[in-house]
């Protein structure tokens, strides 16, 4: 989960995805529309749904503030018992295994400690089911094996090498969601090219001096940044609740057509070489 807040545990309620899956919450600044879940949600976790680990990952400002949080529902020296550990940020790779990448990328918002998130998939090599098919491979085991890059040998007792029937590395998918954020300017290298950006967008341009009182940006200039970074898709957050969602298209997709803005419930897939697709998950 990427910041948890007011109501979140409602919300997460409504999709029917449950908790047991959640163990870890990337927060992207510590201000308090962005954390004020995580009290009653880590209550619940602990309390009733048998916790048995929960990582918060923020900045250090970030995490002073939860912490605190965290000893109002669990008590004063509480947390280390509570099942909760809380992870210092840094920018550079969170996470990585065999399938993603996991980079937390420095924002400028208002205050120290803010961060972006780029999800990125690790690279494959596609399986040439032609070149299998004239090489005599049967299906099943064997092409897994190759697939995953393991040599196989064959029945007729000729070894196959992965080389022969896989294609050059392809990159996978690339999701860059950033949260609050005031200058676009050094997000243009993290976004490079991404399949889909996930960026707020508080204001519209006719109030780019509130946006930047107030450490935001506009519809526009989120579009703007998608567009000169090759974005593929280009998803709106973080609106302010004076502007329809027609408002905010209508100046994002003057400026990049591919634009959409996130309701509640909205769920998006993000594929290599494929559409974004959206849904709403309602109450089961």
């Amino acid at each position: 989960m990427i910041d948890c807040g007011e109501g979140t545990q409602r919300q997460l309620l409504r999709t029917g995805l449950g908790f047991r899956r959640l163990d870890k919450i990337l927060l992207t600044h510590g201000h308090l529309d962005h954390i004020l879940g995580l009290g009653g949600l880590a209550s619940t976790l602990g309390r009733w749904e048998a916790l048995e680990e929960l990582n918060i990952y923020g900045g250090a400002m970030t995490l002073a503030r939860v912490h605190m949080l965290m000893e109002v529902v669990f008590g004063p020296g509480q947390i280390p018992n509570s099942g909760v550990t809380l992870n210092l940020l840094e920018p550079g790779v969170i996470f990585e295994d065999k399938h993603f990448t996991l980079t937390a990328v420095p924002v400028q918002h208002r205050g120290p400690d803010c961060f972006a998130f780029l999800f990125e998939e690790k690279a494959r090599r596609p399986f040439l089911a032609e070149q299998a098919e004239a090489l005599g491979i049967p299906h099943g085991p064997v092409r897994r094996d190759l697939a995953q890059g393991l040599p196989a040998t064959l029945a007729d007792g000729r070894v196959i090498d992965p080389e022969q029937v896989l294609g050059p590395p392809q990159r996978g998918a690339r999701l860059f969601f950033v949260g609050d954020v005031s200058h676009t300017g050094a997000l243009h290298q993290p976004a490079a090219d991404a399949d889909l950006l996930v960026i707020e967008a508080t204001y519209l341009e006719a109030d780019k001096q509130l946006a930047r009182q107030h450490g935001h940006i506009t519809a526009a200039a989120a579009a703007r940044l998608a567009r000169n970074a090759g974005v593929r898709q280009l998803v709106l957050h973080h609106v302010s609740r004076r502007y329809t969602t027609q408002q905010v298209l209508d100046e994002a997709q003057a400026i990049f057509p591919a634009t959409l803005v996130a309701g509640d419930l909205d769920s998006f897939s993000v594929h290599k070489d494929k559409p974004v697709t959206s849904r709403n998950l309602r109450q089961r």
